[in-house]
Order: C-alpha cells, then sequence, then structure tokens
C-alpha cells in the first residue's frame, strides 16, 4: 500500500498553514495526532518553498526543526523526515532523530550531496524549474515529461556516484514548483512513465494551487480534491504521498485498495 508522509511545517509562512505549527509543543501535538491517524513518516520543515517565499539562514532553520524533531523522536518511532536543502540542518536533523532527507533542490548546490551520502539515509530528490521567489514566473519546458524525467534520472545517478545506494532514493517530479496546471497535469497524467525510472515516486499535490485551478476553491476548501488527487497518485504508481490531511487520505487509500482488489 502507498505509504503516507504527513506535512508538518515548523514555518510562520507555509502556504496551507504557516504559522499553525511555529510552537514547538503544538508542532509535537500536531505530529503526534498525524501518526495515531496513520502516518508512516512525518516531514518536518522550517523554511516555507510556496511561491515568492524569502529564504531563510541556516540558523533560524535549525531553531525552527531541530527542536520538534527531538520532541517527536522522543514520544515516537515514526519516521521523520526532514525538508531542507541545507547540508547544515541536514546533519543536525539526522543527529536529533531524522531518518530521511527530503530536498527540494535535488542535492544540488555546494554540499548536500557530500553530507547526505556521509549521512546514510534514505533521500527524496525533487524536480523545481528556478527557485521558489520566481519558479512560477513564466515556467516553459520542451517537454515537461521528458525533461523532469531526465533530470530527475541525472540525479539519482549523481546520488549513486556519490554512495548512496539506489534503494535508498525517492524521486519527486515537483508539483507546482516551476510548472504551469498544464504542466502539472501532464506530469500527474504521465507517473506509471515515471514509475519506470526505476526508483519509488513521492507525490505532493495537497491544498496546491492546481487543485485551487480546478476545483475553483481556496486552499482551505480543498480537502476532497486533496484526498482525491492522493488516491489517483496511488492508483498510478506513487510510492508514498505527502498531505496535509493524513486521517482523510489513510482512509480513503485503505477503501481505494480494497475496492481494486
Amino acid at each position: 500500500m502507498t505509504r503516507v508522509m504527513g506535512i508538518l511545517n515548523a514555518t510562520p509562512d507555509s502556504f496551507s498553514d504557516g504559522g499553525q505549527f511555529a510552537n514547538r509543543q503544538r508542532a509535537l501535538r500536531h505530529a503526534l495526532d498525524m501518526v495515531a491517524a496513520g502516518a508512516d513518516i512525518i516531514d518536518v520543515g522550517g523554511e516555507s518553498t510556496r511561491p515568492g517565499a524569502r529564504a531563510v539562514e541556516a540558523d533560524e532553520e535549525l531553531d525552527r526543526v531541530v527542536p520538534v524533531i527531538e520532541a517527536i523522536a522522543a514520544e515516537s518511532d515514526v519516521t521523520i523526515s526532514v525538508d531542507t536543502s541545507k547540508p547544515q540542518v541536514m546533519e543536525a536533523a539526522v543527529s536529533a532523530g531524522a531518518a530521511m532527507i527530503n530536498d527540494v533542490q535535488a542535492l544540488r548546490g555546494n554540499g548536500p550531496l557530500a553530507t547526505a551520502a556521509r549521512l546514510g539515509v534514505p533521500v527524496c530528490l525533487m524536480h523545481m524549474q528556478g527557485q521558489p521567489r520566481d519558479m512560477q514566473a513564466d515556467p516553459r519546458y520542451a517537454d515537461v515529461v521528458a525533461d523532469v524525467g531526465g533530470f530527475l534520472k541525472d540525479r539519482a545517478r549523481a546520488c549513486e556516484a556519490a554512495g548512496i545506494p539506489g534503494d535508498r532514493i525517492l524521486l519527486d517530479p515537483g508539483f507546482g514548483f516551476g510548472k504551469t496546471l498544464q504542466h502539472n497535469l501532464e506530469l500527474f497524467r504521465a507517473l506509471p512513465r515515471l514509475c519506470r525510472l526505476g526508483y519509488p515516486l513521492l507525490v505532493g499535490v495537497s491544498r496546491k494551487s492546481m487543485l485551487g485551478a480546478l476545483t475553483g476553491r481556496p486552499v482551505e476548501q480543498r480537502l476532497a480534491g486533496s484526498v482525491a488527487a492522493a488516491v489517483m497518485a496511488a492508483r498510478l504508481g506513487a510510492a508514498v504521498v505527502r498531505v496535509h490531511d493524513v486521517a482523510e487520505t489513510v482512509d480513503a487509500l485503505k477503501v481505494a485498495e480494497a475496492l481494486s482488489d
């Protein structure tokens, strides 16, 4: 069955729940609630990657995520993922109890790849065109599926060359990260093709603007669309779905699996 990754944004400015879980105790309670609801992984992030988001210094990101990871690890044996692109945050997060690195930059830049390889934990590599502050400014592709697939395959090979085993690599097409609605739809329909790259796929579309464009609903009213997309992603081969609404997604996946047997 597809695994469920619960989103925990320890940030003041994330697009859907910014500020709700910046408090350590509130973040811990939410994480434990998601575990009780069936989350297999809790993904803790300290820097918003919404369109237009400002960059965060490493010290600030460390202050946001490390205490939360420590608190979750002390209360639960759930797998904890750290959503970061900074080597020093990766290092501190794994020391605090994180067992996975989820990087929207796909371990590019000065240091992340070597750090992740040395830490020896699974990694998720995401595709993004541009940076959060400008990624939605007229994104273009020759062929979005071929371009994204080629990028992800190249990054996976770079990870393996650096010493990260293939069975510790996940790929994320990066829905909404430098992509129009049409790009997102083409990528979603092509999930079976992306699965053939040979690595598990992580799909994150929960509450995103593509669902708003399809339904006409604001972010706080996208539960039904988010759950439908998660079920479809699972049916098309996603190994992990990254979601805000864990209980509803877990229930829907259970029903969909039972009805398809």
